[in-house]
């Protein structure tokens, strides 16, 4: 099995990492052309997780998308969703038959408010039946740092998503599976928008104990909108099968809400604060998924109705110009 990885991020560096020390040998994909050179003279990422060593006879590094998805079975996609797009679209539209992909996006493309497997679909006819997703609750750093770990690889064919897994498993990093492929992804969508709300929250000092209560009902929220969209679609025995205080749920929103490593959090915190979105996305550096994918879930929600206030305050908050304190007090009161 060859893996090919798309995206030079801390995500996709933990990730090579894991593979790489499981012995696999990987095409892996980075846009600029200095980072390549770094990684093939200083055997590490130069802007992420510094502490991840790779030997670098086992990596094949190219900043040409269509050379590394040609010399590969399995891609690893684990890029920003806001730029997934425009690197996928230098492909050719059928450069993707025959392979499979594992999505490591923890967002929505903002484009058309599609997951990633949609536009797939849509742009390349890329099968569902082919399609995988590795969700948390995993931070890169504790990767990379060898700290005891969680991922959940999702597949609608769940036995070939625990066959993909083990490739990933390690004495750090254990692998759990399920089926619900569009659940996980919106499910890490909405915990983003939830962790950048606790950061918010940070920020306007509120204590451990609101913060306690604003995560439980966000979790309420999640599976209310969760049911709406999509797991209506589920038979009754999928349904039952879906445990939401499972780790690629409730862990992934507890870990990305309370977490120093969460961005999103970071972000929040920073609008706490009283600085501007601009202001914050300047300070941060990285992409809090969060931002974005507050809109695009308020969009997403006027089909299904969902009861989903704190999230539609936290959109709010980032897009319509409501003051962080306003918006908290508009929160305090619904929490029960």
């Amino acid at each position: 099995m060859q893996f090919g990885m798309i995206g030079s991020g801390s995500w996709a560096t933990a990730l090579a990492k894991l593979l790489t020390d499981n012995g696999n040998n990987i095409n892996w994909w980075i846009r600029n052309n200095d980072t390549i050179k770094t990684i093939k003279t200083r055997r590490h990422n130069p802007h992420y997780l510094h502490a991840a060593y790779f030997n670098v006879s086992q990596l094949s590094l190219s900043n040409n998308i269509a050379e590394t998805v040609a010399n590969s079975d399995v891609l690893v996609i684990a890029t920003p969703s806001a730029y997934i797009e425009d690197a996928l679209k230098q492909l050719d539209k059928n450069a993707l038959k025959g392979k499979k992909i594992i999505s490591a996006i923890k967002g929505i493309l903002p484009a058309k408010n599609q997951l990633l497997n949609d536009f797939l679909q849509e742009e390349f006819g890329f099968g569902i039946e082919n399609y995988y997703t590795v969700l948390g609750p995993c931070h890169a750093e504790e990767v990379a740092s060898e700290k005891l770990s969680y991922l959940t690889f999702s597949g609608k064919d769940e036995a070939a998503a625990k066959e993909l897994a083990q490739y990933f498993k390690t004495d750090y990093l254990n692998v759990v599976t399920n089926h619900d492929v569009e659940g996980v992804q919106f499910a890490a969508i909405l915990k983003n928008i939830y962790a950048l709300g606790a950061g918010i929250a940070h920020g306007l000092e509120y204590g451990d104990n609101f913060l306690s209560v604003y995560i439980t009902n966000a979790a309420d929220e999640m599976v209310r909108f969760l049911k709406l969209l999509v797991w209506n679609n589920e038979t009754e025995e999928e349904q039952k099968n879906i445990n939401y205080s499972s780790s690629v749920y409730l862990g992934d929103l507890l870990v990305t809400c309370y977490s120093l490593y969460s961005r999103n959090r970071t972000f929040g915190n920073m609008i706490g604060k009283g600085y501007s979105v601009k202001a914050a996305q300047l300070e941060l550096n990285m992409v809090a998924e969060g931002y974005n994918a507050s809109k695009c879930i308020d969009i997403k929600n006027e089909m299904v109705k969902a009861n989903i206030p704190i999230a539609h305050t936290i959109y709010e908050i980032l897009w319509k110009g409501m003051s962080a304190s306003e918006g908290f007090k508009r929160i305090e009161s619904l929490l029960i």
